[in-house]
C-alpha cells in the first residue's frame, strides 16, 4: 500500500494588505457580477484575468434554462482571455460572488470542478502557473497555481501509454 498526502498552501488576507494591482483585479471581479444572467440560481459570479502584458480581462456566469448550456464566469474569462490574447499568459484570477439578495459572499468562493479542469489546461498552455484570488468579504484566499485545486488530475498526461 503507497498512502499520498497532497498538501499545499491557501493565505488569506484582508483586503487592505493586498498590493494594489491585486484590489484592482478583485474590484474588476466584482463588477463582473453584474454582468451575471443568474435568473435560476440567483448566484451571480464574475471573475477578472491579468495577462502579463497587464491588460485585464472579466467575465460572469452566464445561465440558460437548458442546463447545462449556460457557463461559469471563470471559463468566460479564461476562454475570452485565451481567445483574445492567445500567446499571452494570465498571471492571476480574481473570483467573487454575491448571493440571492446581491450582497457579496462572506467567505471566499472556489470554484468548480470543470472550471478547475480549464485552469489546469490554462496553466499547461501557458506553461506556468495561474494564480488565483478567491474573494469574500471577510477576506481573500491566494492560491499560487490553479493545479494545486485538482491534484489528481486528468491531462495531456493521462492519455499517454507507456
Amino acid at each position: 500500500m503507497k498512502e499520498l498526502n497532497i498538501p499545499f498552501k491557501v493565505v488569506c488576507y484582508q483586503e487592505e494588505e493586498l498590493e494594489p494591482a491585486d484590489r484592482q483585479l478583485i474590484e474588476a471581479a466584482r463588477q463582473a457580477t453584474y454582468h451575471s444572467y443568474a435568473p435560476y440560481s440567483h448566484f451571480s459570479v464574475g471573475a477578472a484575468a491579468r495577462l502579463a502584458n497587464g491588460q485585464l480581462v472579466s467575465g460572469s456566469n452566464q445561465e440558460n434554462a437548458a442546463y447545462p448550456s449556460g457557463l461559469c464566469a471563470e471559463r468566460t474569462t479564461l476562454f475570452y482571455a485565451n481567445s483574445q490574447y492567445p500567446d499571452v499568459a494570465i498571471e492571476t484570477l480574481a473570483i467573487a460572488a454575491r448571493n440571492e439578495q446581491g450582497e457579496f459572499v462572506s467567505r471566499p468562493i472556489a470554484p468548480c470542478g470543470a472550471c478547475r479542469q480549464v485552469m489546469l489546461e490554462s496553466e499547461a498552455r501557458q506553461g506556468k502557473p495561474l494564480r488565483l484570488l478567491l474573494c469574500g468579504t471577510e477576506g481573500i484566499c491566494e492560491i499560487k497555481q490553479a493545479s494545486h485545486l485538482l491534484p489528481l488530475s486528468f491531462d495531456a498526461s493521462s492519455m499517454k501509454t507507456e
